[in-house]
């Protein structure tokens, strides 16, 4: 039996009836990996000896009759930017390369207290600087769809692991995109949360005003059962929301009848590739036949939503990796005097991405271009942010292609950082305005996973879970999987 092809939800009903067992699964995850893993690379670390120990106090458990979560028991892959104590965590930078947390992530104390079983850490682009995981300082990552194809990014390794069936869920974290278009190009789920609505504690940083973890699975379904479990307050976070936190999967209702719909023409531009807009239209039309309106609406300022954010996270990535200077932890290269071993060590071990970052940040916060260019970058954002507001006036989501083409070659765009950029013009705004966003499997262009994203209002989780719920109940593109392996 196949167990790693199935959903978490469907896991979990097999084992509380008796028909498996959690380490069944994780021996079946692990036979994936080894049969696929080769190809794919999803995986900077593995845990195999834990996970199956994980699994097998699951069973014990079990076994004394005590109540299991939906998540007990099933694999899940991890970041390698979420603190992990006694894992590696290394952001595939080889800055950190060697770095072992004292210390668990919120996110991973709350999954632990659901008896999690991981399986490892996900490969990424170095401090989630990238949109293809080509940008990891180790190797890259490929699609399952299509293993000349990047899986997105900067949590490729993580949303190929769920598309190749080498984990049943996973944790990515989005910044301007990195959950949503990585699920979008490899078919899969992915919901960014509203900014402060899961801790950031132990996350670690690359822009802390627009960095927010959130799930990647196979259905909308375990989306919603992963973020009941890592959604909520934490006081060790300074930004982390104080509201109650409802139950997701009550929200998971086939029903879109009444739901008003924007569609922002400023989404829909030249450039776009004519069969992911085509796919994304249908999808639209699906709803409506449905019960929903739809509505054009304008966001006037979403042309200069790419602009503002390279330059406001750059800012904030400059100030954030000035602590990975060869004295206090990580990597460090021998210099002639301290400033020499700082250069040394900064410029060997950081990646080509981020040291353009850096560079590009410090100058937006020198002297004499902080008010021409990041303080000018905060004003923009404020105008974004206030697009959003006047749309959610009108209507209850807005829906919009979540990348305006499926994934690209591998080597297709590195030479070219504009262009790869210009992959996350879709997803950007979302984390600007600290708005959710899910990108669910909508159809198919030239064979690729093209992604339909659903955005909510700030704490709109529930809405844009019950409209990809909708969507995904009256499709089977989630059904669909990745033929790697045969």
């Amino acid at each position: 039996m196949d167990l790693f092809a199935y959903t978490a939800r469907e896991l979990h009903q097999k084992l509380i009836d008796k028909e498996i067992t959690a380490v069944e699964i994780i021996k079946s995850v692990h036979d994936r990996i080894d049969q696929v893993e080769g190809q794919v690379k999803s995986y900077i670390t593995q845990t195999r000896e834990t996970a199956i120990a994980q699994a097998a106090a699951v069973d014990a458990k079990l076994a004394r009759g005590e109540a299991l979560t939906l998540l007990s028991g099933i694999p899940g892959i991890i970041k390698d930017n979420l603190c992990t104590k006694g894992v590696k965590t290394t952001c595939a930078s080889h800055i950190l390369e060697r770095f072992v947390p004292p210390y668990d992530a919120t996110v991973i104390e709350k999954l632990a207290a659901n008896d999690l079983v991981m399986t490892g850490k996900a490969n990424m682009d170095e401090f989630a600087m990238g949109g293809s995981t080509e940008n990891s300082g180790f190797f890259p990552t490929r699609n399952p769809w299509n293993l000349d194809c990047v899986p997105g990014g900067s949590s490729g390794g993580s949303a190929a692991a769920v598309a190749a069936g080498e984990a049943i869920w996973a944790l990515g974290s989005d910044t301007g995109g990195s959950i949503r278009q990585p699920a979008a190009y490899c078919g899969v789920v992915g919901l960014k949360p509203t900014y402060g609505r899961v801790s950031r504690y132990g996350l670690i940083a690359y822009a802390s005003s627009l960095d927010q973890i959130g799930p990647i699975t196979r259905d909308v379904t375990d989306s919603a059962h992963v973020m009941n479990v890592i959604a909520g307050y934490d006081p060790k976070d300074s930004t982390s929301i104080n509201a109650p936190v409802p139950d997701y999967t009550k929200s998971l209702v086939n029903n879109v009848k009444g739901l008003k719909i924007g569609l922002p023409k400023e989404y829909f531009v030249a450039g776009m590739d004519p069969e992911v807009e085509a796919a994304v239209r249908k999808a639209i039309e699906q709803l409506v036949a449905l019960g929903a309106e739809c509505r054009e609406i304008s966001m006037p300022h979403t042309e200069y939503a790419l602009s503002a954010y390279y330059l406001l996270a750059p800012a904030e990535a400059s100030s954030n990796l000035a602590r990975y200077d060869g004295v206090s932890f990580g990597h460090r290269e021998q210099g002639n005097d301290i400033i020499d071993m700082y250069k040394k060590t900064r410029s060997h071990a950081f990646g080509t991405e981020v040291k353009r970052r850096i560079m590009l940040g410090t100058y937006a916060l020198s002297s004499g271009y902080y008010d021409a260019y990041y303080l000018k970058a905060l004003k923009v954002r404020t105008l974004v942010k206030q697009d959003f507001d006047k749309a959610f006036e009108q209507v209850d989501v807005i829906i919009t292609p979540t990348a305006p083409t499926t994934a690209f070659k591998i080597g297709e765009k590195t030479s070219d950082p504009l262009a790869m950029y210009l992959q996350d013009v879709c997803t950007i705004p979302v984390n600007l305005a600290g708005v959710p966003g899910i990108s669910v499997p909508c159809g198919f262009a030239g064979g690729m996973p093209v992604g339909l994203q659903i955005i909510g209002k700030p704490l709109g989780e529930e809405t844009i879970l019950r409209t990809a719920y909708t969507f995904e109940q009256n499709n089977d593109y989630h059904k669909r999987s990745a033929r790697l392996g045969g």
